[in-house]
């Protein structure tokens, strides 16, 4: 047996799914990024019930209630992960149990894209769940333990999202709404909401695109809804662009930014900045130095 190692030939031509997050406060339009999207390549995981904003879309959709139906779906499309025992969830036991019970998984191959409205809800199905759970309770007393339950619940969600980031040929969108809160120094700091605080901060590791839709101000004072995609940017809005295609700021439409990302892309030794940018002042001192 030779060392499977994959060629960059092979590699660059996989079909490689994006995996983004897209959050923002409430009503600014998250859930109609769907009009974006091609219907007949998109499935609608509506976990919010909140349908109302894409009405008459086209579409498929999927409405899980429990934690374990949202496991049963992330294994059913993301396929058995071998490294698992046959008793931990997303093994190969547990994809061939689900696929016992929904059938042939390519009934998903037409699938390109999975929308998941809303992270925010799944994380409450988890903790839900999570509080029913033998370490939700203390050993020795047998009372509920708060910490277990948020310990449980953190493991579950991240072990969710990994598996369906490791969905290699789909693109997954999660959907998140976004609390604005002040810090202790009573400065204004963003925040997704979510339960428990792991979940929230290593999801920027395990997404290739984080996005707040947000509503800024042009010169003239008026607000325009827009994608704030760079780590980097003046209002703090959780962000990051793994791509290396997009600005600081993007147009609110999810289907052509997709198409930006697949782009052909500046080599990074080219666009990437490695050192400070001197200042104005600092080139004018050198320059009356140099003189």
């Amino acid at each position: 047996m030779s060392l499977p190692i994959i060629s960059a030939d092979q590699r660059l031509a996989e079909t490689r799914g994006i995996k983004a997050c897209i959050f923002g406060k409430a009503g600014i339009g998250k859930t109609s990024q769907l009009w974006t999207l091609d219907p007949a390549t998109t499935l609608f995981l509506d976990l919010e019930a909140g349908d109302l904003a894409v009405q008459g879309w086209p579409g498929d959709t999927i409405r899980p209630r429990t934690w374990t139906e949202c496991r049963d779906l992330a294994v059913f499309i993301g396929g058995a992960n071998p490294a698992l025992r046959d008793d931990q969830p997303y093994s190969q036991a547990h994809f061939d149990e689900v696929r016992e019970r929904y059938g042939d998984p390519a009934v998903l191959d037409r699938t390109e894209t999975l929308f998941v409205d809303s992270i925010t809800v799944a994380g409450r199905l988890c903790f839900l769940w999570a509080k029913g759970q033998p370490e939700a309770f203390s050993d020795r007393t047998g009372k509920p333990d708060v910490r277990g339950a948020y310990g449980l619940h953190g493991r579950e969600m991240i072990g969710w999202l990994t598996h369906l980031q490791h969905t290699r040929a789909k693109n997954v969108i999660f959907v998140g709404l976004l609390d604005e809160k002040q810090d202790d120094f009573n400065r204004t700091v963003f925040v997704p909401q979510m339960e428990g605080a792991k979940t929230g901060l290593e999801l920027p590791g395990i997404v290739d695109q984080v996005i707040t839709l947000t509503d800024l101000k042009d010169e003239s004072g008026a607000l325009f809804r827009a994608f704030v995609c760079h780590t980097l940017n003046p209002w703090g809005y959780p962000a990051k662009d793994r791509s290396g295609r997009l600005d600081m700021v993007e147009e609110p439409h999810l289907g052509r930014l997709f198409a930006k990302i697949r782009s052909p892309v500046t080599l990074a030794p080219e666009r990437m900045e490695f050192g400070r940018p001197a200042s104005p002042d600092a080139d004018a001192s050198t320059q009356s130095t140099q003189d």
